[in-house]
């Protein structure tokens, strides 16, 4: 039987207007890039670590 992968689901709550463009390059990196945007995501060290650099812009559940 396959694994369930589990996944995140990430909501832009923030703008990028005025942050830096490493910040705003990660939000399209992570698939948004307009406010209220949600996407599904992996649970992953790579999504977790994406995550914690826009922590101030983003939404996460579980």
């Amino acid at each position: 039987m396959a694994e369930k992968t589990k996944t995140l689901r990430v909501t832009q709550i923030g703008s990028p207007i005025g942050r830096p463009k490493d910040q705003r390059a990660t939000l399209v990196g992570l698939g948004l890039n307009k406010m209220h945007r949600t996407r599904e995501l992996e649970d992953t060290p790579a999504v977790r670590g994406m995550i914690r650099k826009v922590h101030h812009l983003v939404r996460v559940e579980d």
